[in-house]
């Protein structure tokens, strides 16, 4: 068995948590030229991830080749198990197990890269990080790689990309369609605000083959990121905003929404917590405790602590009591847990006879952040609460939303001097 090759910047987790996250992993050599070992972290609040990169030789171009792949998670915040949460020790061994199986590897790689096995690579990367990967590989497999998949890496050009992105925005908007029947297609976009709704989908794919292809840049598979990092998104294409409930209007929405199949109480406890559905879905009794509630997979892939209000306390306190820890929080008329894609229609149903516009059950996750916004609480606390680890996304969604705030704020609290004669 190799020797293990000591390096003080990675080996602990305390020396590991000093280094400063970025795209590029800290490489340390295992093998002069051949096996190096990566640990990449790109975010402080989450943990770092291991990565092999074994040299293949040089292509006929005479540039160098490399493979690299994730190995597992480092043990940031758990304890390694030798297989999926890996020490520095662990990540070594497994590293040479790589080496060990180059002449495999090198039959796979010999080929030039294309744009396929960049994203496969991206997307196996995405599961062991504990990402969700559901919606970029949906992207990838629908929309891009039937044009792009089989091309080389190496040889896409920003005229490329940029026609397949325009070719993409001018498609009909793919509707839902089951599984096995031809698939159907939406009307083309006629409004303003469809164009634009289109145009940020597209922006969004775009997003998702930027990342795989710069993974592969980041790794050393290609030599140069010009022709996407030239490909620019459209503009003037961001989400308009969220729209939101009334106290009134969502009084109207519990009062409507139909409590024998449990829909009633989903709908309050989303909006007395601003979680998303599923997040709500996977909420077991034992996630309410000492007027907390904690969310234990988030969509970050971190737990996160659920600040409440006193009506929520008594909300979770009266749904917990007398349950065993490991049900689920929230359960349908059968006892069954909640799962995705089954709010649609009591939602809908819900909206009709309520009287309000169709609306889809995130909008209470917005309801909750406006509502506490308008309230005046500091968009820091509303972020952290929803999840998110600064005021961007809160400011870009409901920042517009202070103002009023603001106003009333400074002609109640504001200091106040009196006229000139009043002093004298």
């Amino acid at each position: 068995m190799a020797r293990t090759v000591r390096d003080a910047k990675l080996e602990t987790r305390s020396a590991r948590a000093r280094l400063t996250p970025q795209p590029a992993p800290y490489w340390r050599c295992l093998i002069p030229s051949e096996l190096h070992l990566g640990y990449r972290r790109r975010r402080k609040d989450a943990p770092g991830s291991w990565v092999v990169r074994r040299y293949l030789g040089l292509d006929a171009g005479g540039v160098g080749r490399y493979r690299a792949e994730t190995l597992g998670l480092a043990d940031d915040y758990q304890d390694a198990d030798g297989a999926t949460v890996l020490g520095y020790a662990d990540a070594q061994r497994l590293a040479h197990e790589a080496a060990n199986g180059a002449e495999e590897i090198a039959a796979v790689t010999a080929a030039p890269l294309t744009v396929r096995v960049a994203i496969e690579d991206y997307l196996a990367f995405l599961r062991v990080e504990r990402r969700s990967a559901v919606d970029a590989e949906s992207r990838a497999r629908t929309h891009i790689l039937p044009g792009l998949g089989e091309l080389r890496v190496d040889a896409l050009t920003t005229d490329t990309l940029v026609r397949w992105r325009d070719g993409l925005a001018a498609e009909l908007p793919r509707a839902r369609t089951r599984p096995g029947e031809p698939q159907r297609y939406k009307m083309a976009p006629t409004s303003d605000d469809q164009r634009r709704g289109r145009r940020a989908t597209v922006n969004r794919t775009a997003t998702v083959l930027k990342a795989a292809l710069n993974r592969a840049f980041e790794h050393g598979q290609v030599a140069d990121d010009t022709p996407w990092r030239r490909l620019k998104p459209y503009r003037n294409v961001g989400a308009a905003r969220p729209g939101w409930l009334t106290v009134s209007q969502a009084q109207r929405l519990i009062a409507a929404a139909e409590a024998s199949t449990g829909f009633q109480k989903l709908v309050q406890g989303a909006l007395l917590t601003g979680c998303r559905y599923g997040e709500m879905c996977e909420l077991r009794v034992s996630d309410f405790a000492r007027g907390l509630l904690t969310v234990q997979r988030s969509k970050s892939g971190k737990a996160r602590d659920v600040r409440l209000t006193e009506e929520g306390v008594a909300f979770f306190k009266a749904i917990s009591a007398g349950r065993r820890s490991e049900e689920p929080m929230f359960a349908r008329g059968d006892g069954q847990p909640w799962a995705k894609s089954l709010q649609g229609r009591p939602m809908a149903a819900a909206c009709r006879a309520a009287g309000l516009a169709p609306m889809g059950f995130h909008q209470l996750r917005h309801t909750w952040a406006s509502l506490a916004v308008m309230g005046g609480v500091p968009l820091l606390v509303v972020a952290r609460n929803l999840g998110h680890s600064d005021t961007r996304m809160v400011e870009r969604h409901y920042g517009h939303l202070t103002e009023s705030y603001l106003d009333e704020a400074i002609k109640a609290s504001a200091p106040r001097f009196g006229a000139p004669e009043a002093l004298a």
